[in-house]
């Protein structure tokens, strides 16, 4: 007997054809229609039952993320009042901006998460990474009381987070800490 995809075989006369199946393509059901439910009868009143059950249309979303976000964002603010990661990021291009927003979005809405999108760095630091079309970005970031707060971002250009970019990261958080 012939191992494959067809009901087609060796023995196929005395074998009856399978009534669920789609001949043309092999499929539990035509694309085009529903399957029936138990107990109906398709064309040429064979009674058919499901081979493979119906997936939740939820699942075939292209919005998966749940509606709710999961943690509040907002930007470090320096004494004076500047906010240097809205700075930094209204500074890029636009296409740009949309994709680092897009990962900061993920994580608000899905957090706990890991990588590829987020990295640990120690000291309560965590890193958002967004790999832009030819060079990649990190939002430094630490979550306090339910909040994501943006602390540093950065266009890194060598393999490791440079020490420089971490320490600033840290010293905004003491600062941070310093004045709650």
């Amino acid at each position: 007997m012939n191992v494959g995809l067809s009901d087609q075989s060796d023995d196929s006369a005395a074998r009856p054809i399978d009534a669920r199946r789609n001949h043309t393509n092999n499929l539990p059901w035509s694309l085009d229609a529903p399957p029936p439910r138990a107990g109906e009868a398709r064309s040429g009143g064979v009674e058919a039952t499901p081979v493979v059950e119906r997936v939740p249309e939820m699942i075939h979303s292209r919005n998966t993320a749940p509606s709710k976000a999961v943690l509040a964002v907002r930007f470090f603010r320096e004494s004076s009042g500047n906010e240097p990661v809205r700075e930094w990021l209204q500074a890029l291009p636009a296409e740009e901006r949309r994709e680092i927003g897009a990962d900061i979005r993920a994580v608000q809405l899905s957090w706990p998460i890991g990588m590829p999108v987020v990295g640990h760095l120690g000291d309560d630091i965590w890193e958002v990474r967004t790999r832009l079309s030819h060079r990649v970005a990190r939002v430094l970031f630490v979550l306090e009381q339910g909040e994501m707060i943006l602390l540093h971002g950065f266009i890194k250009k060598d393999r490791k987070t440079p020490k420089p970019e971490l320490d600033l990261a840290r010293h905004r958080l003491r600062k941070l800490r310093s004045a709650t």
